[in-house]
């Protein structure tokens, strides 16, 4: 797909056209609109009771959906080697914006939760920018210190102890599902990245078991596990909102009671159109309708892993770890998110990437959408004669 660059706005035009890839786009929006009117039917009733005005968290989504779709728009036009050089200040920032939300009287509280920051008209939750700010140091830490990374120990506990500092400021908030899926990630970047087995293997072994041992002493987190486990033991208290999403999913069976017709979020179904709007969906749309939803996930993920495959090939590690690391996350938290919502995971407040209502998830996903369209971009242009031609003189050179 071919994009002229002769209007290109800030910060610079582009020498030559503009290439996207038509397949990602194209997944990437089908999941948008869909969400919108997927939240548009899960809300509507919240909504109405509590506001007055049916459409109100879907109007805030669909501003979100400007936001990050001009920020992504932006992100075409920032070179890599940006990033690359911004490693350090993202870190910092995103240790900054992980601290000063738990400064007292700053950071916004929900529900016994402190993970927002007040902008005005809009509550920033950190977690979201934190993780694609630390993703992408991640990745520029793997291209400069590969072979430290290889041979040596420190290479490894280096990225470790910034990301364990990071998840006890998340864990701090608390935020134990963003903590699983940034560590997750980072795990398998640096694994990907030829972190030695042993060395990943035992820090790997000592995240389980630390997370396992917070999840067990912590009263909240062990009602949830518990109730995950036999949630019709209580389906009135700490099994309410599985039951009702198990309900709802068995109520669509084959191909659903159609769009807008759902029963159990007329105030059964808590967070029906935040962490459990699957359920909606699956209880309108059926079977069917919840495997394409599955498979464009699915296919999302084989595009963005794909072009980590190409970058590699191209000798562009850092755009090769991006992607790999944002695919990742992307990918882990629809899985958690979908297991939560048929009672395979534990409850973990994690909203559904392009479909739950969550501004700032919807705002940072689609820049992570722009990023992977630059990343193939710049594949595509480094791919063209006239460049490969430039390459094999410099070489020669």
């Amino acid at each position: 797909m071919n994009l002229s660059s002769a209007t290109m706005p800030f910060p610079a035009r582009l020498k030559t056209s503009l290439q996207l890839d038509p397949v990602l786009l194209a997944i990437g929006l089908t999941l948008l609109l869909g969400g919108l009117v997927i939240l548009a039917s899960a809300s509507i009733s919240i909504s109405d009771s509590t506001v007055g005005d049916p459409f109100y968290y879907v109007e805030r989504q669909f501003v979100a959906a400007l936001i990050g779709a001009a920020a992504g728009f932006l992100c075409l036009f920032i070179p890599f080697r940006v990033w690359l050089g911004l490693g350090p200040l993202l870190l910092l920032l995103a240790l900054v914006l992980l601290t000063v939300v738990l400064i007292p009287g700053v950071g916004h509280t929900v529900n016994g939760s402190t993970r927002w920051l007040r902008l005005g008209a809009m509550n920033l939750q950190v977690s979201e920018p934190a993780k694609l700010c630390l993703l992408l140091y991640i990745a520029g830490y793997l291209v400069r210190q590969n072979r430290s990374l290889r041979d040596e120990f420190a290479g490894f506990l280096r990225p470790m102890v910034v990301l364990s500092l990071a998840c006890g400021l998340l864990l701090a908030e608390p935020d134990f599902g963003a903590a699983i899926v940034l560590l997750c990630t980072a795990l398998l970047m640096l694994f990907v990245a030829g972190a030695r087995w042993k060395d990943f293997f035992l820090f790997f072994s000592f995240a389980i078991m630390a997370m396992a041992a917070l999840a067990v002493t912590s009263p909240y987190r062990l009602e949830r596990l518990t109730g995950f486990l036999d949630p019709w033991s209580d389906p009135y208290d700490s099994g309410f909102q599985l039951t009702q999403s198990l309900i709802a999913i068995g109520r669509g069976e084959w191909f659903g009671v159609g769009l807008g017709d759902g029963v159990q979020k007329l105030f059964y179904l808590p967070e029906a159109h935040t962490d459990f709007v699957f359920a909606v969906f699956a209880e309108e749309f059926g079977l069917l309708g919840s495997l394409v939803l599955i498979a464009l996930f699915l296919a999302l993920l084989w595009r963005i892993f794909r072009l980590a495959i190409r970058a590699a090939d191209a000798e562009r590690f850092f755009e090769a770890y991006v992607a790999i690391g944002l695919g990742t996350w992307l990918g882990l938290q629809a899985f958690i998110n979908l297991g939560v919502n048929m009672g395979l995971l534990p409850t973990k407040g994690l909203t559904l990437p392009l479909i739950s209502y969550g501004r700032s998830s919807l705002i940072v996903t689609l820049i992570c959408l722009g990023l992977l369209l630059r990343i193939h971009h710049e594949l595509v242009i480094d791919a063209s004669p006239t460049n490969r031609r430039k390459a094999r003189r410099g070489k020669r050179q």
